[in-house]
């Protein structure tokens, strides 16, 4: 496993970290287990959210049970749209209100990463600022920040932070992967920095070095394995009806495809490639991923350790000129 350091926070931050935003988590249940083996493969970072059913639950009663609680660095996240009415709830209030139970459910008194799940650019910054602060000052969070906010919201808000001497927005989760989402996944207040029109986004990440928690890093299945790009009329089947509108596009295919040429070349699974290109960004990259089977977050947690030259990145991303032709690099065949 590789780590980073995120300022704030005091414990080693997993380069891989574990999601528990799948239907098993949500439902409830006792998954020690599983946390236990994830833990043991050196995750220390572990994701979920209010709206995520009673994922949180689940992972305070681990901790509690197992006293893991300073082992781990937490993410949850707050003021997502209501489930039922979609209204929004980008406020203080809501912030607040989630962060109590949340704190309640974890069993714990802080949160290590506090996220904004949604934006509303319709509220003013400032106060959405204020708020982390105040919870920051009597410390029920250590790092906040927003996911699926535009880098220039951030950067909107990280002016406010420091004309007004406040701590700023330091992490940003927005979805990252190798697939171009061609159609939201869940509704359009998501946001994808995928793609070349968002080339702006992924150099302004670059360039600043802010953590970019990526959710959705193997494309919510797309890059599993458990899609061949030989079975392509089976995308809906394998992945569900959402995610293969979202990921089944001829170029995305094409990705597939040659994600598995360069899993045969280095003896990796699919997803290892596919993680390890998001890895190997110019990005400060950490990727979510969720299983509920341990040998499959080996694998992930074995994505870290693998190195793509420039060139492999390039033509995992469709950016090389050859085409079929430069394959023979990638492949050992007669």
């Amino acid at each position: 496993m590789k780590y980073a350091h995120i300022p704030y926070i005091d414990k080693p931050v997993s380069r891989i970290i574990f999601g528990t935003g799948g239907e098993h988590f949500t439902k409830g249940g006792n998954f020690d287990d599983l946390l236990d083996g994830v833990l043991s493969l050196g995750v220390t970072t572990f994701d979920t959210a209010r709206v995520y059913g009673r994922s949180e639950a689940v992972l305070g009663e681990w901790m509690e049970r197992r006293n893991h609680r300073e082992d781990v660095v937490l993410i949850s996240k707050c003021a997502h749209p209501d489930i039922l009415t979609w209204e929004k709830r980008v406020n203080h209030d809501a912030m607040w209100s989630d962060l109590r139970q949340s704190l309640s459910l974890l069993r714990t008194s802080y949160i290590d990463i506090y996220l904004l799940h949604r934006d509303n650019p319709e509220i003013p910054v400032g106060e959405l600022v204020e708020t982390f602060n105040e919870m920051y000052i009597i410390g029920k969070i250590r790092v906040f920040g927003g996911s699926n906010w535009t880098h220039e919201r951030i950067e909107e808000a990280n002016e406010y932070a420091y004309k007004h001497n406040l701590i700023p927005f330091s992490v940003s989760s927005p979805h990252f992967g190798l697939a171009e989402q061609v159609r939201d996944t869940w509704d359009p207040t998501c946001l994808s920095i995928t793609g070349k029109e968002k080339e702006g986004a992924r150099k302004w990440y670059g360039k600043n070095g802010m953590p970019v928690i990526a959710y959705a890093s193997l494309c919510q299945g797309f890059f599993s394995g458990k899609l061949k790009y030989c079975e392509k009329e089976k995308a809906g089947e394998v992945l569900g009806e959402f995610a293969a509108q979202a990921y089944a596009s001829e170029e995305n295919f094409e990705r597939l495809r040659r994600c598995e040429i360069l899993a045969e070349e280095k003896n990796a699974a699919v997803s290892q490639i596919a993680l390890a290109w998001n890895l190997s960004q110019d990005m400060n990259v950490f990727s979510i991923v969720g299983s509920k089977s341990l040998s499959r977050m080996k694998e992930n947690v074995g994505a870290a350790e693998i190195q793509l030259t420039e060139e492999e990145a390039a033509y995992l991303n469709l950016e090389d000129d050859t085409g079929s032709n430069s394959e023979g690099k990638f492949l050992r065949e007669v």
